[in-house]
């Protein structure tokens, strides 16, 4: 089966800061447009924000590379060892500024590009060669500037619900004993990838400015509410492996307690699933009012203090493994009380407005 490439705006965004450097850079007529192509790719970033940020950072980097460029060739030559030390003195030079990956690779882009052998007078070729790259930086700060600004907000979320759909419906499967382990030492892997891409996402869209005071107000609460989905997610997860690893111990334990904890388990899970469901708007307003009801109808505290009762008269040292579990199942609780009550502020406040759940630009 054929499967169809998606093209993200990263990706486009790209092709289109190359393409403009190399055309700008021919009109010139500069010898070497390649060069200019090279540094647009170096130079593109993932936000507006971002691109802000990076661009001053991105041009003393080609200062940095040029100038020890130029002063290598003009007292030592272009010999490809002086070439090899001039780069680790600009890399040297960058990393103890603290500059970032992409940003010391454009330095070092600019060591080689001027320190090439050339028929011209150096100082022209030099001259040439630093404005090339400075095309380049300038093509991608354009780039990111005008076209396909990224929606953070609604890859943000779309990542959010996707991880917690997937940990609850483990979640309800192993509570069970019915998760098949390889497949879900495979899943308990990629879910942790994921919620590394949550955390940078989550970062990228607390980046993105807001120049209105009233969205200001919104963009603030939103941030709040975010945060406290992730670590609802987050803690959900933790769940989920501490369920992991107690399988087997889990199937000792009296089947009358087991019935319990996948009823309780239930309800934590669809008052999660609830809250969710409101974030994205599908729940009637005449419903949102039992979601305080919903939340408080687990009753976790009492789960735990019987998990910790069925082996309080148990001489048997292992009984102390399911400690982690009822400190995870504890904490879960709160964290979902507590996304309940943002939740019910942010609706107090922006009852009309809903989480952004679709987007129509590419995403990155």
């Amino acid at each position: 089966m054929m499967h169809v490439m998606k093209l993200g705006a990263r990706m486009l965004k790209t092709g289109l800061a190359v393409a403009v450097a190399l055309y700008v850079a021919s009109l010139f007529g500069f010898t070497s447009p390649v060069f200019a192509a090279i540094a647009a790719v170096f130079s593109i970033q993932p936000s507006i924000y971002r691109s802000y940020q990076s661009i001053i950072e991105q041009i003393q980097a080609n200062i940095i590379g040029a100038t020890v460029a130029v002063i290598a060739v003009s007292t030592l030559g272009n010999d490809p060892f002086i070439v090899g030390f001039a780069i680790i003195i600009v890399i040297g030079l960058t990393m103890n500024l603290k500059m970032n990956e992409n940003t010391i690779s454009l330095a070092v882009v600019a060591v080689i590009a001027l320190m090439d052998t050339t028929e011209l007078q150096f100082i022209d070729f030099a001259a040439a060669r630093f404005t090339s790259l400075m095309i380049g930086i300038l093509a991608a700060f354009i780039v990111n500037l005008v076209f396909l600004p990224p929606r953070y907000e609604t890859r943000l979320f779309q990542k959010i619900d996707r991880s917690t759909s997937d940990i609850l419906q483990w979640l309800r499967v192993t509570i069970r004993h019915l998760s098949d382990e390889p497949a879900l030492k495979s899943e308990i892997n990629r879910l942790q990838k994921e919620i590394s891409l949550i955390d940078h996402t989550y970062l990228l869209y607390s980046e993105e400015r807001t120049y209105l005071r009233k969205r200001r107000f919104s963009k603030a609460r939103k941030l709040v509410l975010f945060r406290q989905m992730i670590s609802t997610t987050k803690k959900s997860f933790d769940v989920l492996k501490a369920f992991y690893r107690l399988d087997d111990d889990i199937e000792h334990i009296p089947k009358d307690f087991q019935e319990l904890l996948v009823n309780e388990l239930d309800k934590v899970i669809h008052s999660h699933e609830k809250l969710i469901l409101s974030l994205m708007g599908r729940i009637k307003r005449t419903h949102k009012e039992s979601l305080r009801d919903d939340v408080y109808s687990p009753d976790i505290p009492m789960l735990v203090e019987k998990l910790i009762q069925v082996y309080e008269n148990d001489q048997n040292a292992d009984k102390l493994i399911f400690l982690p579990l009822a400190s995870q199942l504890m904490e879960y609780h709160q964290q979902l009380e507590h996304l309940q009550r943002l939740l019910q502020s942010y609706q107090a406040y922006h009852h009309e407005e809903h989480l952004k759940t679709t987007e129509t630009n590419p995403s990155l």
